[in-house]
């Protein structure tokens, strides 16, 4: 099992992307149980500058979430998103799988396609499955590269409402469906941009 380890330690060490503990079965010899291994690396890991974190079905290395200031002048990179994007992708992730009608029905707004290509883009939506209604709509649903990115294991570990306003984020916005004045209705023009900031 030390041998183990040390193998599936050296493939999450150099693989950047999240692999699965399949994708550890096939890499490895034949009667290897990197599930396992994947267990006692977790704890050996605990407390130390990296941990073994689950993204969504699959594994990594990460930095210690309370360490990630030492990192902040080598990692941080300022991607603008348009006020839409951001509304569009938070819709995504609580309310996946969704249509691009329901997304349009909770923002109130139309949602061009360049929104959604741009979420596409950056590999934080993906294409879910058909739903099965009249017209067989596409979904959308949150990536992978989603949940690594913000540092969570799945979607359900997204902040609720309680959470958003203690961190003051809810505060000052008026409630769905209130149009303030001077508010533009169609929130999807390039020029309200809003700064995200990757951790």
């Amino acid at each position: 099992m030390g041998e183990q380890e040390r193998m599936v330690e050296a493939i999450l060490f150099a693989t950047a992307d999240p692999v699965t503990v399949t994708e550890l079965t096939g890499r490895m010899p034949h009667g290897c149980d990197p599930a396992e291994a994947i267990a006692n690396l977790r704890r050996r890991y605990e407390g130390r500058g990296v941990n073994v974190v689950k993204v969504g079905d699959a594994w990594a290395i990460r930095t210690a979430g309370d360490l990630g200031f030492l990192m902040q002048k080598e990692t941080v990179e300022t991607r603008k998103l348009s006020r839409a994007a951001i509304e569009t992708l938070a819709i995504v992730a609580y309310h996946q799988p969704v249509t691009r009608a329901e997304i349009e029905e909770i923002r109130g707004v139309s949602v061009s396609r360049g929104t959604v290509d741009q979420l596409i883009e950056l590999e934080w939506i993906r294409f879910g499955r058909r739903k099965m209604t009249p017209g067989r709509p596409v979904t959308f649903v949150v990536t992978q590269g989603f949940l690594d990115h913000f540092g969570l294991e799945n979607a359900r570990d997204l902040p609720g409402l309680k959470e958003l306003r203690s961190a003051g984020l809810l505060e000052n916005r008026p409630p769905p469906g209130v149009v303030t004045l001077g508010e533009r209705e169609d929130a999807d023009e390039d020029d309200d941009q809003t700064e995200l900031f990757e951790d």
